[in-house]
């Protein structure tokens, strides 16, 4: 269990009645936020502390791993300038009855406030520029000390497994069955091309076909038979073009379980073919299925063009953000 503090002032009040967070992946301009990254790194169980006009007025129990979602509509024109895709935690929120104003209580946080990315200044005000951190476990005692005897029922009662909700699940697919949609419905492309897209969704059909002209084997497995394998997107159908979507140098031929680890982002791979692995995988199941976290194979190099599309993958799939190791 770790713990993390969100800033939800324009988006409290549909986050927490709605059951979730979200967040851009990146800033306006395309940098990189680690507010926005830190979503990569929350897992089942872990423990938000939600802070909205100066009062933390709420405590979530995580109950999905980050997934890639849509900007939500009742967001409206909060965030107007946020790209449409962003990252999605299911979160069960529970409104305290006794919230409290941190700026009230600063002699006894701001010692606890981490030296990076802290959620507030010490004087207690709010950093606009926050939306998620991570926080120091002594920090998240003090503030549960305060919040009193409600806080603690919240944080020791729940326990969530340690899976995707079935609410992950759901969403993704009302997301790809509205693209899917938007594929039949274009009468702009030959039904040849239409039909080749809707198979390539599953990783069959024409995709599959140029995927193993390119791939031989599952890259970790070494399972070679076609009936066992599946052509996995390295950008996902749902964020690919047309063309992308049929483009074999966007696949690699993987084993189920495998295939589920590389779409969800619990593996990745870098560009010399070693492979990456999340740290909020479940090592114990990974193990299982023949990756050993502590020493993750190295599977071969990649062609430019797959280079490219698994630049997408680490990018914007898989679960790991490169700023949580500078936290102290």
């Amino acid at each position: 269990m770790r713990f993390w503090w969100v800033n939800q002032n324009q988006t409290y009040r549909h986050e927490v009645r709605g059951g979730y967070l979200w967040s851009p992946k990146r800033k306006a301009n395309q940098a990189q936020n680690p507010f926005y990254d830190f979503m990569r790194e929350v897992a089942p169980g872990d423990v938000v502390f939600s802070f909205a006009d100066t009062v933390i007025r709420a405590i979530g129990i995580a109950g999905s791993h980050a997934y890639e979602g849509p900007k939500p509509l009742e967001f409206g024109v909060a965030g107007a300038y946020w790209d449409k895709i962003g990252w999605r935690i299911d979160v069960r929120f529970s409104e305290l009855r006794l919230p409290i104003k941190p700026s009230e209580h600063m002699a006894v946080l701001a010692p606890l406030l981490p030296a990076r990315y802290a959620p507030l200044r010490f004087n207690g005000a709010g950093l606009q520029s926050v939306y998620l951190t991570r926080i120091p476990d002594r920090l998240a005692a003090a503030l549960v000390d305060l919040l009193g005897a409600e806080a603690r029922d919240l944080v020791l009662g729940y326990r969530v497994a340690e899976e995707p909700s079935v609410a992950t699940a759901v969403g993704l697919l009302e997301w790809e069955e509205h693209e899917l949609n938007q594929v039949q419905s274009d009468l702009s492309l030959p039904e040849t091309e239409r039909q080749a897209i809707v198979l390539a969704r599953r990783g069959q059909g024409l995709f599959k076909k140029r995927v193993m002209t390119i791939e031989r084997a599952c890259r970790i497995t070494g399972v070679d038979r076609e009936e066992h394998l599946r052509a996995s997107h390295c950008k996902p159908w749902r964020d690919a073009t047309n063309e992308e979507r049929l483009d074999g140098e966007n696949g690699l031929l993987l084993t189920p379980s495998i295939d589920h680890l590389f779409d969800r982002g619990f593996i990745g791979f870098e560009d010399n073919g070693q492979v990456i692995v999340s740290p909020v995988a479940h090592r114990e199941s990974l193990t299982r299925m023949g990756i050993e976290p502590e020493r993750p194979p190295k599977v071969g190099s990649f062609s430019t063009g797959q280079r490219r599309f698994l630049g997408f993958h680490r990018d914007n799939v898989l679960l790991r953000s490169s700023f949580l190791d500078q936290l102290t």
